[in-house]
């Protein structure tokens, strides 16, 4: 009985070695990259300056396959179809491991379809008002809503958007009301807002630093809990008054469900090193992204509490998209 159960195992044993040298050696070849938008804008800025530096640790190439479209779920299902061996990973972001699944019905699971490999970084949202509105912050910002129920709308990049959710957020803790106008992108809904034709919106810090700088809007307020280098004289929410109060664009890397640990760990000891040169500080802040480090645990649980919290919201405030 005891010789047929090690005849019977001989094949398995036997392909150890060989799964241990496969891992031991990887990566033996380029790694594909999948961004879930198209090439040029500041989330493949991202996926591209962090996977250059990646690929010089790790001797080997990262090969950028931009895949926009659907909110991030052609190149979501892309990712989680593959096979779990390190060389296909995805740059998932808030979209697709956050807001998305918080407001949609999706063909994939945003926890159990992925392996969590670590965070890369986020960058803050932000309160910005058109220039002409007659506030100056957050309390003259609330007051004016209070004087002129119904007659302030709001911007965002579109249903279920970050900007739409923060916004959203902001509504319920102060109790007013505002027109919530969804466009398609955050670019045409700065066009309004500059026109006045929406009077408040609330970006990722990313997109509005332009438009800021140029006096074009008027930033009130950041999410998070500390102020941001860039702009050190505008307050935090939570400094505002409002306790606790946190949204951001954050971007992470994740790969299919069921990838061996050795490879999710070289990943993110690898990935770590990147985010922590202060070269690569220096390169993101051009998208205002400040450097996150965690661990695949770390990571992993950062994301079921960011759907979470923003389901929650959906719930209270009967936001549930179609598609």
């Amino acid at each position: 009985m005891k010789r047929r159960t090690l005849l019977q195992a001989a094949p398995a044993l036997l392909g150890l070695p060989g799964l241990a040298r496969a891992q031991a050696a990887y990566p033996s070849k380029p790694i594909r990259y999948i961004v879930p938008v198209s090439a040029g804008g500041g989330s493949d800025m991202v996926g591209r300056t962090v996977t250059e530096r990646w690929g010089n640790l790790l001797k080997q190439s990262f090969i950028v396959d931009n895949q926009g479209g659907g909110g991030g779920v052609i190149a979501s299902q892309a990712t989680a179809r593959a096979a779990p061996d390190g060389y296909t990973l995805l740059q998932g972001y808030v979209a697709t491991h956050g807001t998305s699944p918080a407001t949609r019905k999706l063909p994939y699971d945003a926890i159990k379809d992925f392996t969590p490999i670590g965070m890369i970084g986020g960058t803050p949202n932000v309160l910005v008002v058109n220039a002409a509105l007659p506030v100056t912050n957050i309390k003259e910002f609330i007051d004016y809503l209070k004087k002129n129920p119904g007659k302030v709308s709001y911007g965002s990049a579109g249903a279920g958007s970050l900007t739409h959710l923060t916004m959203e957020l902001f509504k319920q803790q102060v109790n007013s009301f505002m027109v919530h106008i969804p466009y398609r992108g955050i670019a045409p809904a700065f066009t309004d807002l500059i026109g006045g034709q929406t009077q408040a919106m609330f970006p990722g810090l990313a997109a509005a630093v332009p438009h800021i700088r140029s006096g074009r809007v008027r930033p009130l307020a950041v999410t998070g809990l500390q102020r941001h280098p860039q702009f050190k004289d505008v307050p935090t929410l939570d400094e505002s008054g409002f306790k606790g109060f946190d949204a951001q664009q954050w971007y992470g890397v994740v790969g299919p469900a069921g990838m061996p640990a050795p490879i999710v760990k070289q990943l993110n000891d690898t990935l770590a090193a990147v985010l922590r040169a202060p070269d690569l500080r220096e390169k993101l802040s051009v998208e205002a992204v400040e450097p996150i480090v965690m661990t695949p645990e770390q990571f992993g649980e950062f994301m079921r509490a960011d759907i979470a919290r923003w389901t929650k919201l959906a719930r209270d405030r009967g936001i549930q998209l179609d598609s």
